[in-house]
This record gives C-alpha cells, sequence and structure tokens, in this order.
C-alpha cells in the first residue's frame, strides 16, 4: 500500500485513512514529493511564485496519473 502524507506541526498524518491490525508491524518510506524535488534542482527561479507552484503540481499530477 502507498499512502500520500503531510508532515505538520511535527506530525506526519496521512491523507487517507489506514486500516492497519493492532500491533501490525509496518515499514515507513519517506521521501520528497516531485514537486518538492524538481523544486529543488529548478534553485535559480523564484520558487516562490503561488502562480509556478500551482503549474508544477498540475504537470507532476498529470505525470503521476500515467503510470
Amino acid at each position: 500500500m502507498r499512502v500520500r502524507a503531510i508532515y505538520r506541526e511535527k506530525i506526519l498524518k496521512p491523507k487517507k485513512k489506514l486500516a492497519p491490525t493492532e500491533g501490525e508491524e509496518v515499514i515507513i518510506e519517506i521521501r520528497k514529493s516531485k514537486v518538492d524535488t524538481l523544486a529543488g534542482l529548478l534553485g535559480d527561479i523564484d520558487i516562490d511564485s503561488v502562480e509556478l507552484q500551482h503549474r508544477l503540481k498540475e504537470v507532476w499530477s498529470k505525470k503521476s496519473l500515467s503510470y
């Protein structure tokens, strides 16, 4: 199972409900989103632009859906 999560105020919160059984061991792998990775590669560009951030998310969302 692959689940996206948001990290806020030192808490990692899944974007959808999980249903592990009591005592079940799970493995958590933390990776930055593709948008964050791309933003790091484009360090010279003013990535603080809200419009640019939305466009990057749209591009990566469409790419993710094609997998």
